[in-house]
């Protein structure tokens, strides 16, 4: 029998009770809870749930995604293995899920249920509806994942109310995603049985679905931040608030995770139990969890911090295992071997010209698409180009580049478009992750750096790349072209010098790489590029660059 004992002030969330306490842990689990008189300067409390996050975005395996998060006293995740079930299917959802399991630490997966996203690109599986029943009768898929197609709900698509039916059937949640629902198309989406939403990006969006008695989801991820804007839902609706980072990189994640939230939350003077509940417990509940809540006969699942202002995690337990301690992971790296789908030939500088069909016109309105830092959205942009030899060039000036899709999965030609915001002024980005499909994506000032950036991802099936005249940086991703097999920190620290290297570029963004990742994201308006084409999300259609 393994015992041992832990005391500190006990922050019981649930009765929003603070007192001082012996917590007895007996084979993994909480056998007893003895009040005291005695003072602490310690407080225990349930370990932070994500209760919405790509690993894969992280470019880290689930174990080495783990090692990274318990440091910051995350215990658990609702992960969406979307990403690479895009990539591989139920393949890669078995991956994801036999490598998490070598690790203490708690994933939630989920069935993905838009595999391929849409009919608009070119994605390397699909996930059917009998996929789907298959998933939701095993008992470590928690969830059917974000319903991103809610034109197919409210359509009543029949492939869509069928994966719906098959959650409900199970017991299970449904995740929704639904940037910019509101009214009665909201109500009607979510009378449909989706029961979370983590894209709001206003206030007002997330009280209209609050009213329809949905979930919201505060994220605040390595592209998309909401934070600022979402907290003060934080004061009236606690219940139904969870925080998530949807996609967090590797430098990000080394700096902090859930924690960074409640911080936040408590410095704008949110009550110290509303914070928590939205952080620790509301996850738990909803998606009927295992994590222990710092109850008798609870699995002892619990962190340790000096304070409850500052907040800085002294160790985490899951199952009675200290797994971090004092800024240490205690986790070890599990040796794993990549899996993939990845058939691409090298590119040409000269594949990637936009042509104008009058040889003699001397400039172009064109059709932009809008990068936002911070945001998955994009505007769209109409601009006028000057047009050399019958092809429209990228315009460093106006900061309008060239934006390129790839197909890795057969041959086919690249996709070109026009984009804003990145702000480039040499080289080129290129990168094998882009939602949703994960074809390659790049962006760049001259065919030349796009033709290089591209073809080293291509070089290592999979990857992340920056390159000028005088330098080639490339981060190679062998596990589906998503994620590394190697040290998570070793990762944080190469991805950190990409991206140093991005911005020498140019780019004023605060995470070049995981904003082109979004580019190609057709679900999120307003103007997108696939493999296949310039895409409206607005009007669900291709359109073309020439205005």
């Amino acid at each position: 029998m393994n015992t041992f004992q832990i005391s500190g002030n006990l922050v019981d969330i649930l009765q929003q009770e603070i007192y001082p306490a012996t917590v007895h842990v007996t084979d993994g689990r909480i056998s007893n809870i003895e009040r005291n008189n005695n003072t602490y300067t310690t407080y225990l409390l349930p370990g932070f749930t994500d209760a919405h996050v790509h690993i894969e975005s992280s470019m880290l395996i689930p174990s080495e995604f783990a090692r990274l998060a318990v440091v910051h006293g995350t215990i658990a995740t609702v992960s969406d293995p979307h990403e690479i079930a895009n990539v591989m299917g139920v393949k890669g959802v078995e991956y994801m899920l036999e490598n998490g399991k070598k690790v203490p630490f708690r994933f939630n997966f989920g069935a993905p249920s838009c595999v391929p996203a849409t009919v608009f690109e070119t994605a390397g599986a699909v996930v059917s509806v009998a996929d789907i029943e298959a998933l939701l009768q095993r008992d470590d898929i928690r969830y059917l994942t974000e319903m991103m197609n809610f034109p197919g709900v409210l359509n009543n698509d029949p492939e869509v109310l069928a994966k719906i039916a098959a959650a409900k059937k199970a017991g299970k949640p449904v995740d929704g995603h639904a940037p910019g629902l509101r009214g009665e198309t909201a109500g009607q989406y979510i009378a449909a049985g989706i029961s979370t939403d983590h894209e709001c990006f206003t206030i007002e969006e997330a009280l209209d679905k609050l009213h329809y008695g949905m979930h919201i989801l505060i994220r605040e991820g390595s592209a998309a931040k909401n934070f600022e804007a979402l907290y003060p839902l934080l004061h009236d609706h606690a219940e139904k608030i969870m925080f998530c980072s949807d996609d967090k990189h590797p430098d990000n994640l080394e700096e902090g995770h859930i924690n960074l939230l409640v911080k936040r939350a408590l410095a704008y003077g949110i009550d110290l139990f509303k914070v928590l509940k939205a952080a620790c417990i509301n996850p738990v509940l909803h998606y009927k969890l295992d994590n222990g809540l710092l109850r008798i006969n609870d699995p002892a699942d619990f962190i340790v911090v000096d304070n409850l202002q500052h907040f800085n995690i002294l160790a985490t337990y899951i199952d009675g295992a200290k797994v971090a301690e004092n800024g240490q992971t205690l986790i070890p790296s599990i040796t794993t071997s990549p899996v993939n789908n990845f058939i691409a030939d090298p590119v040409n500088a000269t594949d990637f010209r936009i042509p104008v069909s009058d040889s003699n016109a001397k400039e172009m309105a064109v059709k932009v698409i809008g990068a936002m830092d911070g945001q998955l959205i994009t505007n769209a942009i109409s601009s006028t180009l000057p047009v050399h030899n019958g092809v429209i060039d990228s315009n460093t000036e106006k900061d309008i580049l060239k934006l390129v899709v790839v197909n890795r999965y057969k041959k086919a030609p690249p996709a070109v478009a026009l984009i804003h915001g990145f702000g480039l002024k040499h080289g080129a980005i290129a990168s094998s992750v882009a939602h949703d499909s994960h074809n390659i994506i790049a962006v760049g000032t001259d065919d030349e750096s796009l033709a290089r950036a591209i073809n080293t991802v291509i070089a290592e099936q999979g990857g992340i790349s920056a390159v000028s005249e005088a330098a080639v940086h490339g981060l190679p991703l062998p596990v589906a072209g998503l994620m590394s097999n190697l040290d998570g920190y070793t990762i944080a620290a190469q991805y950190s010098a990409l991206d140093k290297a991005a911005k020498e570029l140019g780019s004023t963004l605060a995470s070049p790489f995981m904003t082109l990742s979004f580019m190609a994201l057709l679900v999120i308006p307003h103007l997108k590029l696939s493999d296949l084409g310039l895409f409206d999300g607005d009007s669900f259609q291709f359109t073309t660059v020439n205005n």
